[in-house]
């Protein structure tokens, strides 16, 4: 099974499956001498991991991380970083009337089709219970990239037709998690979190979306053609579950605009240096970043699986009923924030990266 690793100089390779003994991976390419900060790691980790709160699936995995190679002594020593994660909360028995079935929107038909085998525990490798590992990668990259000064935070600005009523801003991890759906405006949170309980208890499920924003931006990562840098962030954020859309600075709107509204006409600040009087790019000009806020925004599908009827077959091709069982999100989001920064981190590790190459 090949797609499962992400990264040129700074590269996540992670392996396990939903109902597997553990989940893990290998940080490869990560430069010696970074003192890493294992309870910052933990701390990350802990943002994404399930039974959070009634808003998320109840399943209870502590997501401790054990390191197995790569470090001495506390620092990085450049040989490949090994994890793993233990799964300790599995309940297979939740999905054996799912054997022989096809869950409607889920990788099942198609992992079937392609492999001729497939795991229906939980979905297995396309379980997002691998996502866990991607949180270990983003967060040894954010303790990389303290060196730029670089800040990354994402929140929940929409769930369903429920929208933040600003414009996207970096707002502190502090600040967003002070509320289970992660939406830092109180009174859209409060109205979140009800459609979300709604969701929960109608056996339904409900999406939106995430903004991220980056502040202290290095400039210059990215090249031309076929390495922008928005190539890279889209291949990082439509590699995680459930994501059906992506946009960057203005996004869908700036289309919607004429050419004289869209620029970000030059100029300079107290200090002499290069800015932007706006930001519709998003902190990308020609595939390579600018220095401004990168400034991006996830979309987010209705989870699959759902706690009511829903017809399908089975693979024999015949009419079946299913319905969903076990412990699952009513929506993703809330734990898709700190999923969203993981992956956007992993990109600016390995770009800055190979920024360091592009000239003497």
């Amino acid at each position: 099974m090949a797609g499962n690793s992400i990264g040129t100089l700074f590269k996540l390779t992670t392996f396990g499956e939903s109902h597997g003994t553990a989940i893990g991976g290998v940080i490869d390419g990560c430069p010696a001498g970074l003192k890493l900060d294992k309870e910052a790691v933990q701390r990350e980790l802990d943002r994404r991991r399930p039974g959070q709160s009634s808003l998320t699936t109840q399943r209870k995995e502590s997501d401790t991380v054990e390191w197995l190679s790569g470090l001495f002594e506390g620092r990085t020593t450049g040989a490949p970083i090994g994890f793993v994660i233990r799964n300790a909360d599995q309940r297979s028995k939740d999905y054996d009337h799912l054997a022989d079935a096809y869950r409607p929107s889920h990788a099942d038909y198609t992992y079937d089709n392609k492999y001729g085998v497939r795991d229906h525990r939980g979905g297995g490798r396309s379980s997002a219970r691998e996502t866990a590992c991607r949180m270990v990668g983003g967060a040894v990259a954010r303790q990389l990239l303290k060196i730029t000064g670089l800040e990354c935070s994402a929140y929940v600005d929409r769930v369903q037709d429920l929208v933040v009523p600003f414009e996207p801003t970096y707002i502190p991890s502090d600040k967003v998690d002070s509320h289970p759906t992660r939406c830092p405006d109180p009174s859209t949170a409060v109205a979140m979190q009800e459609r979300i309980e709604m969701m929960r208890k109608s056996g339904d499920t409900v999406g939106g979306s995430v903004v991220l924003v980056c502040q202290n931006m290095p400039s210059a990562l990215g090249s031309p053609v076929f390495d922008k840098f928005q190539a890279s962030l889209a291949q990082a954020m439509w590699s995680l579950p459930a994501v059906k859309s992506m946009e960057i600075g203005s996004g869908v709107a700036g289309t919607f605009m004429c050419g004289s509204e869209h620029n970000d006409p030059w100029t300079t600040d107290e200090q002499g240096n290069p800015r932007t009087q706006s930001n519709h790019s998003g902190g990308i000009q020609g595939g390579i970043t600018n220095g401004e806020n990168l400034i991006l925004r996830v979309g987010f599908k209705p989870v699959s699986t759902l706690i009511q009827p829903q017809q399908s077959i089975n693979i024999e091709g015949d009419p079946v009923e299913i319905e969903g069982k076990g412990r699952h999100d009513p929506c993703v989001l809330p734990r898709a924030v700190p999923l969203v920064e993981a992956m956007a981190l992993l990109v600016l590790a390995d770009h800055w990266l190979i920024n360091r190459t592009s000239r003497l």
